[in-house]
C-alpha cells in the first residue's frame, strides 16, 4: 500500500499562486504515474492533470489551462508538484494526488489506485 500525502494548500486571493506537493511513503512512487484531482463542495471529483513516471509526459484536463496549472515531478526527492497560478474563486476545492501503475493517461478517478487525504485550496475574490 502506497500512502500519499499532499501539502501546500491554503487561502489565497484571486490572481495568487500556490504550489501543491505530493509525496509518498514508498520509494516505488518514482515508478508510478501520478495525477492531481480536485473536488469542490457538492461536485464530483474531477481530473486536473497527470504525469508519467519519468516526468517526460503530461496530460491536462484542459490544455488551455496549462499556463495556470503545471504538473511536474522530482523523482530524486519522491515529489510531485502542481503549480497553481492566476487562481480564480472557482478553483476553490480540495486537491488530491493519486498514483497508479502503468499509464498516466487516465482521467477517471476510478482508474487510480492510491490516494492522499487532500489539501484545501480556497481562493477569495
Amino acid at each position: 500500500q502506497v500512502l500519499l500525502v499532499e501539502s501546500g494548500g491554503g487561502l489565497v486571493q484571486a490572481g495568487g499562486s500556490l504550489r501543491l506537493s505530493c509525496t509518498a511513503s514508498a520509494p516505488s512512487f518514482a515508478l508510478r504515474a501520478v495525477g492531481w484531482f480536485r473536488q469542490a463542495p457538492g461536485k464530483e471529483r474531477e481530473f486536473v492533470a497527470s504525469i508519467a513516471e519519468s516526468g517526460g509526459e503530461t496530460y491536462y484536463e484542459d490544455e488551455s489551462e496549462k499556463d495556470r496549472f503545471t504538473i511536474s515531478r522530482d523523482n530524486a526527492k519522491n515529489m510531485v508538484y502542481l503549480q497553481l497560478s492566476a487562481l480564480k474563486p472557482e478553483d476553490t476545492a480540495v486537491y488530491y494526488c493519486a498514483g497508479r501503475s502503468g499509464s498516466y493517461y487516465y482521467r477517471l478517478p476510478s482508474s487510480w489506485d492510491y490516494w492522499g487525504q487532500g489539501t484545501q485550496v480556497t481562493v477569495s475574490s
